[in-house]
């Protein structure tokens, strides 16, 4: 039985909500541990769902390598419209007409960011300018030169087209630091009539798979004890890296 006096360690799988932040899950997982040692790996977008890993303990040590995974996310994309932001939550930027759009050229647009290739970064993102991130920068209406990130697409699989309403749905395996909503950014770049997303989930990281993981309301009613029993052991985390 846990007791007060044990210091938390492990990995808690969350099933994030929209509009509950990565930092919102940090701050409720100290205060229900009780412990200030706690962290998580690699942020999702207010706007995104699914897998947020949380560290805690001596598991914040691992942050790193977990961030370092693949990742699988479930997105929806609409063609025609830019946004600042790449994605919902962003002011439209421009809007283009996409009557003249086939299925065949959309797959084919998909098919052209396949592989490895280089992807710059969105000015709102968590990426750092001389120490300042980039969405501080871009809510002042600045933009500044990023570095472009060489990223890979493993597999992706396009599961809807819906070319009266302009929208397609996909899945996508991913390296760390692939940025989904510059993936579709580019893609309307590429057909020429713009584009941005509109829905995110992600499904996996690693080996950690979103079945795994606790939803928001869970989370919320959770005490310490419940929440420690959810932690997964850090032995039994690094031990899967190793098979």
């Amino acid at each position: 039985m846990s007791t007060i006096t044990e210091q938390p360690c492990g990995v808690l799988l969350v099933d994030k909500d929209p509009g509950f932040t990565s930092h919102n899950a940090v701050a409720l997982c100290r205060r229900i541990l009780q412990t200030k040692k706690v962290g998580h790996c690699g942020t999702l977008d207010p706007m995104a769902t699914g897998m947020l890993i949380v560290v805690v303990g001596k598991a914040t040590k691992v942050q790193d390598l977990l961030m370092c995974e693949d990742k699988v996310y479930t997105a929806t994309m609409k063609l025609g419209i830019e946004t600042n932001s790449q994605d919902a939550d962003g002011e439209v930027v421009a809007e283009k007409p996409t009557d003249s759009l086939s299925e065949q050229a959309i797959r084919a647009a998909f098919e052209h960011f396949r592989g490895e290739f280089d992807q710059v970064p969105p000015m709102y993102s968590a990426v750092k300018i001389n120490g300042v991130p980039c969405y501080k920068l871009a809510r002042k209406g600045k933009e500044v030169e990023r570095k472009a990130r060489h990223v890979k697409v493993l597999r992706y699989e396009i599961t809807r087209i819906d070319l009266k309403q302009a929208e397609v749905d996909f899945t996508i395996h991913c390296s760390k630091g692939f940025y989904v909503r510059t993936y579709a950014h580019d893609i309307g770049q590429h057909l020429g009539c713009g584009a941005h997303l509109t829905a995110l989930r992600r499904i996996r990281s690693g080996h950690f798979d979103i079945a795994q993981a606790v939803d928001v309301p869970t989370l919320k009613a959770a005490g310490r004890d419940e929440l420690l029993a959810r932690l997964l052991p850090l032995e039994q985390v690094l031990a899967d890296r190793k098979q």
